[in-house]
């Protein structure tokens, strides 16, 4: 039975993530601190450690054979609450967890980096051997992680999966990325706010992004950086599709976040993977899960409300 490391597998992606995993027969370890509580099951196979991901000595590595390291401080502006927290989170600490796995071991890591860190991209399709400019820390601190596990590819198997922005429902629900924040506002307010919104960004339901790990767990030959978002989509127009569901007006303010690309992931679809779930999929679950009460508007759902709360910033 393979052993699998997961950092930050209580998060959104890990709360979906490691159930599958148990299914499909792995002995899983998950390392998190918590922050957004544990939603995980408490079955056989699988064993939870709270703990900091910078204390590299508290996390267990012991017969590991695989990690996937989601480990981070996500999105822009929870990185800009405390850039060093996140150079420390999600460079610093991605360093040393890569040297520990070595150390013991391990023959295969796969990393969670970001779409985000191309930046502003005008050519039609952003592929992987596109220059990246960054625009955050956040962005930065994503690219730099990138560079520093690929200087170990000659002791270890690295995959680098570059989601899109990510939508749907996880037992640690975030309703803070574009999909599941646009359907919450029309199932809540009946009115939906745009910023902006012909920015186009690439998005990946959450059962696919699994899905992707799972198809580079058992591919550990595919050692490479693979983009993972199949359908670009404009901010006007996933509004407009959450109206077909939510009876709800659309209000358009200006924008300052420039970001808009479209993503092409022909080279992991190269390998084999086929998506089976859309953004739309997402939209149902969202609306689906607000109305059976399993969804909730709460601050535990926004990342940059809990941070700021755990980090005692003014609201």
């Amino acid at each position: 039975m393979k052993h699998i490391l997961v950092t930050g597998g209580c998060g959104y992606i890990g709360s979906v993530l490691v159930p599958t995993l148990l299914e499909q027969g792995y002995r899983v370890t998950v390392f998190d601190i918590m922050w957004f509580g544990n939603h995980l099951p408490d079955t056989k196979n699988l064993q939870c450690v709270q703990g900091d991901i910078r204390d590299i000595d508290s996390v267990p590595m012991k017969g590991v054979d695989k990690v996937i390291h989601l480990a981070n401080i996500a999105n822009d502006p929870c990185g800009d609450l405390d850039p060093k927290l996140s150079w420390e989170v999600n460079v610093l600490a991605t360093m040393r967890l890569a040297e520990k796995a070595v150390k013991h071991g391990a023959t295969h890591f796969i990393y969670a980096s970001s779409g985000s860190v191309y930046g502003v991209k005008e050519e039609p399709e952003v592929t992987e051997d596109l220059e990246l400019v960054p625009i955050s820390d956040y962005n930065k601190t994503k690219i730099i992680s990138e560079r520093v596990l690929l200087s170990y590819t000659d002791q270890i198997g690295v995959q680098i999966v570059r989601p899109a922005t990510v939508c749907g429902y996880s037992p640690r629900q975030r309703l803070d990325v574009s999909v599941n924040l646009l359907t919450m506002l029309a199932l809540k307010n009946g009115e939906i706010t745009v910023f902006g919104g012909e920015q186009t960004r690439p998005n990946i339901h959450i059962r696919d992004i699994v899905r992707v790990f799972l198809h580079l767990l058992d591919r550990e030959d595919l050692t490479d950086i693979y983009n993972a978002g199949f359908e670009n989509i404009s901010i006007m127009d996933i509004a407009k599709k959450v109206t077909e569901f939510v009876p709800a007006t659309i209000k358009v303010t200006d924008s300052n976040d420039p970001r808009s690309y479209r993503q092409n992931s022909d080279k992991l679809l190269s390998t084999g993977f086929t998506p089976q779930y859309s953004y739309v999929d997402g939209i149902r679950d969202i609306i689906r899960g607000f109305r059976s009460g399993a969804i909730q508007d709460e601050d535990k759902c926004y990342n940059i409300r809990t941070m700021k709360r755990i980090l005692g910033c003014p609201t």
